[in-house]
């Protein structure tokens, strides 16, 4: 059953996306999640208690925002049984995956740079990377956008979609949790950086399989695509990917260059700070422009396709078996 809903939630996702009415009438689980963060930030991130302590509250925050993420999945898949229950299921799971959102901000950049120039690009770019968009030039804004359409690809969709697969909705939403978490507090700042320590710890953990998973599916995504080289994407990988300062964003973004004949992340400008980190697909160009997000896009859902294909297969050989 899980693997169904891990298939359903793709395509009702795929379909519709999450649309714009419902989330103006009730939100988006995400923001749900994030409200319960925010509050424990405030409420047990406390400044003067000791870093030990600090980390600990974190820890035991981020298992109760955990436990009831999950139990709320939970309660939501067994509430219904048999196809109304899997149509409920799906509905909600769709929820927890940004298919077609996150080719949507990335193809913004690419029309960004393409009808209004740097300035248009820049603006589309800051709505999905943290890092100054002031101080990017057209390859910069590209490259960025490409790093992140890499990088969320596993984050956004193969993670939820395996974790859906692996425990139903209560695991789909368990991810969403501990991303959230260390999306909002996973950083190393005064503030959150024994606070979050859990939340970056944990989050590393569990986007292990889905970063090597989204990884295979660029370089397999490369064999069905004319202007994309699963060889290199393969070598980019081997050499690349364990260099990048994050366990994981290191195995798409190297898939990713590899393919296309790039190179992604090196150093980058963060809140007026320059974080040096390794190069992905070193030898390969690095003035990318619109025209190389547009094949990134094409190699996203390539992959995408593949995902859906995959899990398409699972679900047969389960029906088969059970």
């Amino acid at each position: 059953m899980s693997i169904l809903i891990a298939l359903s939630s793709m395509l009702v996702e795929l379909a519709i996306g999450y649309p714009q009415r419902l989330f103006r009438l009730i939100g988006h689980p995400v923001t749900w999640i994030g409200r319960l963060i925010a509050l424990a930030d405030a409420r047990c991130n406390v400044e003067t208690l000791s870093p030990g302590a600090r980390r600990l509250n974190g820890a035991l925050s981020l298992a109760v925002i955990l436990m009831l993420a999950g139990l709320a999945g939970w309660l939501i898949q067994t509430a219904l049984s048999g196809w109304a229950g899997l149509l409920v299921a799906a509905l909600a799971g769709s929820s927890l995956i940004a298919q077609r959102s996150l080719a949507s901000h990335v193809k913004a950049v690419a029309d960004g740079l393409d009808a209004g120039g740097l300035p248009e690009g820049r603006r589309a770019v800051s709505q999905i990377v943290g890092r100054d968009p002031e101080s990017l030039d057209e390859a910069g804004v590209s490259r960025a956008a490409i790093e992140s359409l890499a990088e969320n690809c596993s984050d956004g969709v193969v993670a939820p979609v395996f974790w859906l697969a692996v425990g139903g909705l209560a695991g789909g939403a368990l991810y969403k949790a501990a991303n959230t978490a260390d999306s909002m507090l996973g950083h190393k700042t005064a503030r959150h950086l024994h606070f979050g320590w859990a939340a970056a710890r944990f989050d590393d953990l569990i986007n292990l399989p889905a970063s090597r998973l989204t990884a295979f599916l660029f370089i397999a995504a490369a064999f069905f695509m004319r202007d994309a080289s699963a060889g290199a994407a393969w070598r980019a990988v081997r050499r690349d990917a364990r260099h990048h300062r994050s366990p994981n964003a290191g195995w798409p973004e190297a898939a990713m260059a590899g393919a296309l004949g790039l190179a992604l992340a090196g150093p980058r400008r963060y809140g007026g700070e320059v974080v040096d980190d390794a190069v992905m697909g070193d030898g390969g160009r690095r003035g990318a422009n619109a025209g190389d997000i547009r094949r990134a896009l094409t190699l996203y859902r390539i992959a995408d396709g593949l995902l859906i294909a995959l899990s398409a297969i699972a679900a047969g050989v389960w029906f088969l078996v059970f």
